[in-house]
C-alpha cells in the first residue's frame, strides 16, 4: 500500500484515571455528552475519544452487555445507560440521566443506525420502516428530547451521523440512503431554528468504516482494503478517524460552524474515479 494511503496510528483508550497524556488540549473538558450505539464499532470510538479529551459520556445503546464493557473500560469519566432509539421514553430516561449524573448536557452525538441491503424489488415494507425508524426518527427523537437540556446548559453541540449515502445514491440499500439523506436535512433544519438558542448542529458522512454493521463475521477473512482500491485514498476507514472529526464538531474549534455537512470517505463523493488526462492517462483508453 501506498505510504499515503496508510491509516495514522491507533490512539489508546484511556481511562480518565489521572491525566489524559494522549490529548493535551483537553478540548472536551468540563462537558458532558450522550453517544447513541456506542456499544461498539464507531461509537465505542467517540465515546472514547471524547473521554480522552476531557468529557463525561453516557454511552447508551440496546446491546448493553457490550455497553457495559465499554463504558467500564473508560473509567469513571463514563457509564451506560439501556436506549432504543426508536423509544420515546427511553429518549427522556435517557437526557434526564446524563443531567442527573453529570449535572448538564452539552453535546448529543446521534450515532447509533442499522442497515438492509437488497434490491428495490425485493425490499420489503418492514425492513424499509425499520431502517427509517433507527435511523431517521431516531435522530429526530434524539435532538428533540436534548434541546432543553443543551439550552439549559447555555447551548452546545449535537452531531449526526449520516454517511456518504446522504450525498450520493447507493445502489441496494435504498432505506438506508433514504434515511441518511433525511438526517442531513434534518440536520440543516435543527441548525436554522436552533443556533440563536447557542444550539450548534452539524453531520457527519463516513465511507466505509471498519465497523460490526458494515463488516461482520462475514468478512473476517476478507482484504478490505482492497475493495476500497479504486478510491482516492485507497482501504477502508476507520471508527478512530470518524471520531476525531466528531470531537473537533463537539468541540469549540468548530465554534463557526453549523448547519453543515463534513465527510471522511476517503474521496468517494468526490466523483468518478476513472482514470482521464489528470492522472496520465490519454484520454482516449
Amino acid at each position: 500500500m501506498d505510504d499515503a494511503c496508510k491509516p495514522p496510528p491507533v490512539l489508546p483508550i484511556l481511562p480518565m484515571s489521572g491525566d489524559a497524556l494522549t490529548y493535551p488540549r483537553l478540548r472536551l473538558s468540563g462537558r458532558a455528552a450522550l453517544v447513541t450505539g456506542a456499544a461498539r464499532g464507531q461509537g465505542a470510538a467517540i465515546a472514547s475519544r471524547f473521554v480522552a479529551e476531557g468529557a463525561q459520556v453516557l454511552l447508551t445503546d440496546i446491546l448493553d452487555a457490550e455497553g457495559e464493557r465499554v463504558a467500564a473500560a473508560l473509567g469513571p469519566a463514563a457509564c451506560y445507560r439501556h436506549l432504543d432509539v426508536r423509544c420515546e421514553a427511553d429518549w427522556k430516561g435517557a437526557v434526564d440521566a446524563a443531567v442527573d449524573h453529570f449535572g448538564a448536557l452539552h453535546i448529543l452525538v446521534n450515532n447509533a443506525g442499522v442497515v438492509s441491503a437488497a434490491p428495490l424489488e425485493q425490499t420489503t415494507l418492514a425492513a424499509y420502516m425499520r431502517v427509517i425508524e433507527v435511523n431517521q426518527v431516531g435522530c429526530f427523537l434524539g435532538m428533540r428530547a436534548a434541546v432543553p437540556a443543551l439550552r439549559a446548559a447555555g447551548g452546545g453541540s449535537i452531531v449526526n451521523t449520516s454517511s456518504v449515502a446522504g450525498l450520493i445514491g447507493v445502489p441496494g440499500v435504498m432505506a438506508y440512503t433514504a434515511s441518511k439523506f433525511a438526517i442531513r436535512g434534518m440536520t440543516k433544519c435543527a441548525a436554522l431554528e436552533l443556533g440563536h438558542q447557542g444550539i450548534r448542529v452539524n453531520c457527519v458522512h463516513p465511507g466505509a468504516i471498519d465497523t460490526p454493521m458494515i463488516f461482520g463475521d462475514d468478512f473476517a477473512h476478507v482484504d478490505r482494503d482492497a475493495l476500497f482500491k479504486a478510491q482516492p485514498i485507497a482501504r477502508v476507514g476507520r471508527p478512530e478517524e470518524v471520531a476525531a472529526l466528531v470531537a473537533f464538531l463537539a468541540s469549540d474549534e468548530s465554534s463557526f460552524s453549523t448547519g453543515s455537512e463534513f465527510v471522511a470517505d476517503g474521496g468517494v463523493s468526490a466523483g468518478n474515479p476513472h482514470r482521464g488526462t489528470g492522472t496520465g492517462g490519454t484520454g482516449t483508453d
